[in-house]
């Protein structure tokens, strides 16, 4: 009952945050201009052309929102993870016919290609190794005998994550990046407004400072919001189980605290490299959509949905007694 409550609470949500943002997408159609006539020519402009173009840009995510839980419910995967999958990798073969180009003009020659590649699928094997990364803290359970049976007596793990937070820390971040640039949407002519979103260039040193340090702070925000070290020790407590030489109730908790405090460390300085790499990336010639695929967010959400899907289909191959992908059929996680 209460999954159905947060569900119906997150459609809510989604149709009031894609009206917020239809408004914006109108407000900036309006402010754009080609050869120095706006996009949208003012007779059409008006109270008429902004309510049916906020409607029509709900609906539209209404049903992709719908099309999604379809796919979940009856489906392999999350749908809506892998709707944003599909709408990621199909400008993929766009960004590879820009460096074609880029070939094909002589400003740049097959070797760099090359050479640029391989720092992507090198960048793409690191995302990979961290988005599988854990460290597995050994948890014995004492032995209880029930009757004639014998409960407990073997050693489970509790797998932390390098990267507990995903990918929300940069969602987080790039939310609050654009501000400025929204806020002078509303007010295109305010200097002040304009020298500080000048700023907030994306390729500005200034604007990957900030990004980079606010995209840490917010991996250790999310990882202690979506992981509770105490509700972990309490449920062991009430299990039986026990971390080698250390004690039940607090001390589990410290230790575990102390354990994801480390390791969140790392991830955290992962994601935000990951996330300023496309900038710098553009900055060396290569076209931007191609930079995209570098890192931020898309690459992240690419890698992180396929990871998912390999390993529902690899658990619904092995529940009907298949192999599945690998020799040992399991995936598995990197362990550090």
């Amino acid at each position: 009952e209460g999954r159905k409550k947060i569900t119906q609470l997150t459609r809510y949500g989604t149709v009031l945050i894609s009206a917020m943002q239809a408004w914006g997408v109108t407000i900036r159609l309006y402010n754009l201009n080609l050869r120095g006539m706006p996009i949208i020519p003012e007779p059409i402009q008006g109270m008429g052309w902004t309510i049916s173009t906020i409607i029509v840009l709900t609906a539209g995510t209404i049903f992709m929102m719908w099309l999604g839980e379809q796919i979940t419910e009856k489906g392999i995967g999350n749908g809506i993870s892998l709707i944003i999958f599909i709408g990621i990798i199909n400008r993929f073969p766009f960004a590879i016919l820009d460096e074609y180009r880029l070939i094909a003009a002589g400003t740049r020659s097959i070797i760099i290609e090359i050479v640029i590649l391989i720092f992507m699928v090198l960048i793409i094997a690191g995302v990979v190794l961290v988005t599988q990364g854990t460290r597995r803290i050994p948890v014995q359970y004492a032995k209880r005998v029930v009757g004639r049976k014998v409960y407990g007596g073997v050693t489970q793990y509790i797998p932390l994550r390098v990267n507990t937070a995903g990918v929300m820390p940069i969602i987080f971040a790039q939310s609050i990046m654009f501000i400025p640039n929204t806020v002078l949407s509303f007010f295109p002519n305010n200097d002040f407004l304009q020298t500080i979103n000048s700023y907030f260039h994306y390729q500005s040193a200034v604007y990957s400072i900030i990004y980079a340090i606010m995209i840490i702070f917010f991996t250790y925000f999310y990882t202690a919001i979506a992981f509770n070290p105490k509700d972990v020790a309490d449920n062991m407590k009430k299990q039986g189980g026990f971390i080698p030489g250390i004690r039940p109730g607090k001390q589990t908790s410290d230790f575990i605290d102390n354990i994801l405090t480390k390791i969140t460390l790392p991830g955290s300085f992962f994601l935000a490299i990951i996330a300023i790499l496309p900038a710098f990336v553009s900055a060396w010639g290569v076209s931007g959509q191609f930079a995209q695929f570098f890192g931020g967010t898309s690459l992240l959400i690419v890698v992180g949905v396929a990871l998912d899907t390999l390993q529902q289909i690899e658990s619904h191959l092995l529940m009907r007694h298949y192999d599945g992908f690998m020799k040992s059929g399991k995936i598995k996680g990197r362990r550090y």
